[in-house]
């Protein structure tokens, strides 16, 4: 997990230095900014994967083409596999994969990723950017101007480093890249395929298996990973299965005191051996914590607020103890976990509300759980939204 910002149209590294510095939270362990005449890269770096050697920008074997990327490739290993003998890796940084990639395929390689992500790629006279299916990763960009008045373009991973020096700033759009030379193209949608009809026996194994195949990719690190722990069926599922892949999981939750929702995640805790972290709030602390809340937020939506709070105070706490940790966001959107849809008797009314609300998480939770998660520089992970398990789940009547 890491910011990344840059430049088109001009070579001032002036105003992607500012852009850095607003971005120091999501990238302590470093920074980075490939340079050209006509364009500027910038990178803040959360080493997360090869700590060590994973400095960004990374480059082609000839230089001639640069990468800088935030987020994680899940099929990395199967890629660089695959791209091995053709290209030579000089580290063992996942997103380098997405550049090797791209000198085979181009276009066609956000489509190719299993991962949350936002990159950019240029070479000398071409730029190429790109979000992953889901929108997991931020990513915003705009028109300004240089110190001298050139026409721009710009981009950066949240919108605060670009709001004073940038016009009509913009959501990049989930599943969808940029070409310099052909514009904006979509490249994924949430699948809208009617539910299959299987036994509950069937549609209970192939859940199982497959959402314990999307938290198994999402534990790959090098540094420590943990996990949210709500109380809630959610995360419990998601801690329980992440427990058996590590030897200690460390878990943590947030509350004010006598809540409910402390006691069933120490429960939780208990029954899957995690090593359990709690802290509890006090009104008076939310409230002082409000503007920073909402500065780091980028939104003053209110159920956006309120739902920020106690990721605000989890993440926080974890920070201490981990650099990844694992959430539950994705699973009331596949599911129909929300009281609402209780209301919804039609099935296939419901299953284009679960399409639709799953389509539509990149300005909602997924922004809670980046901002928030990134303001303490630690990153937030959410197996439930790996597409392979979206296209499964959504199957389910």
């Amino acid at each position: 997990m890491c910011g990344i910002a840059g430049i088109w149209g001009t070579s001032d590294r002036d105003l992607v230095e500012r852009a850095m510095d607003g971005l120091h939270h999501r990238g302590p362990d470093g920074a980075g900014m490939h340079v050209q005449p006509n364009g500027v890269l910038g990178h803040r770096r959360l080493a997360i994967m090869d700590p060590d050697g994973g400095a960004q920008p990374l480059y082609s074997e000839t230089r001639a083409v640069a990468i800088v990327a935030n987020g994680e490739i899940y099929n990395f290993p199967k890629l660089r596999g695959a791209l091995t003998g053709r290209h030579t890796f000089t580290t063992t940084s996942d997103n380098e994969a997405i550049l090797h990639l791209f000198e085979e395929r181009g276009v066609d390689t956000p489509a190719a990723l299993k991962g949350m992500f936002a990159f950019a790629i240029c070479d000398d006279d071409h730029l190429f950017l790109a979000r992953d299916p889901i929108g997991i990763k931020p990513l915003y960009y705009g028109r300004g101007v240089d110190s001298a008045g050139t026409p721009i373009t710009a981009f950066a991973s949240e919108m605060k480093p670009l709001a004073d020096w940038v016009d009509e700033l913009t959501e990049f759009p989930a599943g969808t890249y940029f070409d310099s030379r052909a514009g904006f193209v979509p490249y994924y949608r949430v699948p809208t395929a009617p539910p299959v009809d299987r036994t509950v026996e069937d549609h209970v194994a192939l859940v199982r298996r497959g959402l314990e195949d999307a938290v198994a990719s999402h534990m790959m690190s090098d540094v420590p990973v943990g996990a949210f722990l709500s109380g809630g069926l959610d995360s419990s599922v998601i801690a329980a299965i992440a427990r058996k892949h590590v030897d200690e999981l460390h878990t943590f939750s947030v509350g004010l005191a006598g809540s409910r929702d402390i006691e069933a995640a120490r429960r939780v805790a208990a029954h899957i051996g995690s090593i359990h972290h709690e802290y509890l709030m006090t009104p008076a602390e939310v409230v002082e914590k409000l503007p920073e809340i909402i500065h780091a937020l980028e939104s003053f939506d209110q159920d956006l607020v309120r739902s920020a709070i106690p990721t605000y105070f989890c993440s926080r706490l974890a920070a201490a103890h981990v650099k990844v940790i694992l959430t539950g966001e994705g699973a009331d959107e596949l599911f129909a976990g929300y009281a609402y849809h209780k209301s919804t008797s039609d099935p296939a009314t419901l299953h284009r509300e679960l399409c639709r609300s799953v389509s539509t998480l990149h300005n909602i939770n997924l922004q809670r759980v980046d901002r928030l998660t990134m303001l303490h520089s630690i990153e937030g992970r959410v197996p439930f939204l790996d597409t392979g398990f979206i296209a499964l789940a959504l199957t389910v009547p």
